[in-house]
This record gives C-alpha cells, sequence and structure tokens, in this order.
C-alpha cells in the first residue's frame, strides 16, 4: 500500500498497518525531508517520494518480508530497497530524535518513588554458521539475541537497552552491561537475575521454592505483588515485538540488530509520550 491510500485511512487503521501513528509518521517524514536539503548535490530522481520510503521502511520492520517480495510490490530491485532502508534508518538514528535516555539516568534516578523492571526477552535467528553454541539459548531451545530491558515502572518509559548473544546467562549480561543504579533506587527483576541483591540492595527477585519443601502463604503473596509490579515490562516486550523484525526469525548482520530494536524503542517512547 502506498502513502496516497495510506493517507486514506483512519488513524486507527494506519497505526494497524504501520505499528505507528500518523503524527509520528509525519515527524519521521520530516526528519528525512530535512536530511535530504542538506545534500549539495543532486542526483538522479529517486523512484519513490519520501513518504512511500518511509512507510515501506516501517512496513519492513512491522511484516518483516524479505527484500524481494517487498521489491515486488514497489516496483523496486532488491538491492534499491535494501539501500532504501539502510538510508532511512541511518538518517532517523543520527537525528537523535528517538534516542532512549540511556544507562546515565539510572543513575541519577535516586528517588524512593522511582522503581525499574528489568527483563530480557529474546529473537530468534537462523542457525549460524560458526559458533552455533554462543547463540544457543536453552530456555527457548534454538538460537537466539538477547536483549535487556529497563524500564519505569510508573510511565512504562523504556530507559535504555543491552543485547547479548543466546547462550549469556540474563544475569551476566546484566554485570556485563556496566549499568549502575541509584542508591535509593528500587529494581524488580525475575527469578533469572538471584544475586543480584549483592550488587544493589534494594533490588527485588520472587522466592523461589526450596527442593522438596513448598512456599507459606506469605512468599506466595509476596510473589504475586511483585509479579503484578514486573508484568509492566511484559506489555512493553509485547508492543515492541509487534513489529515482526524483533519477534521472527531474524535474517539478517546481527550489529544491525542492537541499531534497530534501539530506533523502535525510542520510537515506542516518542509515541508514550505524545
Amino acid at each position: 500500500m502506498k502513502f496516497w491510500r495510506a493517507k486514506q485511512l483512519t488513524l486507527r487503521k494506519f497505526k494497524r498497518l504501520t505499528g505507528v501513528s500518523r503524527r509520528t509518521f509525519q515527524e519521521m517524514v520530516g526528519l528525512v525531508k530535512a536530511d535530504e536539503k542538506k545534500k549539495k548535490k543532486s542526483g538522479r530522481r529517486p523512484k519513490l517520494i519520501i513518504e512511500d520510503q518511509v512507510l515501506m521502511v516501517i512496513q519492513y520492520w512491522r511484516e518483516y518480508r524479505t527484500y524481494y517480495h517487498i521489491g515486488l510490490d514497489w516496483g523496486l530491485s532488491e538491492s534499491a530497497v535494501c539501500r532504501t532502508v539502510y538510508k532511512i534508518e541511518n538518517i532517523l538514528i543520527s537525528s537523535r530524535k528517538f534516542s532512549l535516555p540511556g544507562k546515565k539516568k539510572l543513575w541519577k534516578m535516586s528517588s524512593e518513588e522511582d522503581l525499574v523492571v528489568m527483563d530480557v526477552m529474546e529473537s530468534p535467528i537462523e542457525r549460524p554458521k560458526i559458533g552455533q553454541k554462543r547463540f544457543f539459548s536453552g530456555k527457548q531451545g534454538e538460537h537466539t539475541l538477547k536483549t535487556q530491558v529497563l524500564i519505569h515502572q510508573k510511565t512504562s518509559q523504556i530507559i535504555c537497552l543491552t543485547h547479548g548473544l543466546g547462550k549469556i546467562h540474563d544475569f551476566r549480561l546484566f554485570k556485563s552491561s556496566g549499568i549502575k543504579f541509584g542508591e535509593l533506587l528500587k529494581v524488580i527483576v525475575d527469578k533469572g537475575y538471584q544475586g543480584i541483591n549483592k550488587i544493589h540492595q534494594l533490588s527485588e527477585t520472587p522466592i523461589k521454592k526450596p527442593k522438596g519443601e513448598r512456599l507459606t502463604k506469605e512468599q506466595k503473596k509476596y510473589n504475586r505483588e511483585l509479579n503484578r509490579l514486573r508484568i509492566t515490562v511484559e506489555h512493553v516486550n509485547r508492543r515492541l515485538k509487534i513489529f515482526k523484525i524483533l519477534s521472527d526469525r531474524y535474517r539478517n548482520r546481527h550489529r544491525r540488530f542492537g541499531l534497530r530494536s534501539n530506533l523502535i524503542a525510542g520510537i515506542y517512547n516518542h509515541e508514550l509520550a505524545m
């Protein structure tokens, strides 16, 4: 669907098609147009207008079809689709319009009212030809890339992302990320972060059931209250995975995965603040 048809859709159907609101789409188009004006030399005129280029890239994230099939719909070659996707992504990333707050914000968040939730989502990848064991996730039973997500519990804003290979343990991924929390900042995590209390005292994890024993009613109640607060990050993961490039089997270069996931997370934050 080209832009001249997409703009006739209602706001709800437009977001259902693209995964972003029409207002965010227009801002993305504005950033690309501003970048085009900076160019001194005028090359060959592109086949698609800027609105169509941005729409094609968003649909690539949303549906994650191959360059070949997208090219057939838009009347472009595979290489032209690839160049357009990379160009639009680089412009949006370099504009810093959709940048995440970053690790420094966690150190500044020292109020007792602040609450951070941390979790790891996994994205499947094609089986690597070299070093398969580094990518194999025992929990998922397949080769994956891990993304550690930190959010503000009250606002659901994504603060920062950290990436790792599928084999790395969640707690080890946290320790290697270099993240530091404010002294008064409360952090909630799942059972995969056992031992985080030694690093940050105000961290809370669910109580694990002792072998051969049962949890008491008080312990079960504590776990339910903790899960009620932690479920926010699961909702955020679901919102990110609306874009199938993060949920389907990732086919592209792994070094590009981190840039794309940060960009999509930044767009999510931008829409959250609107």
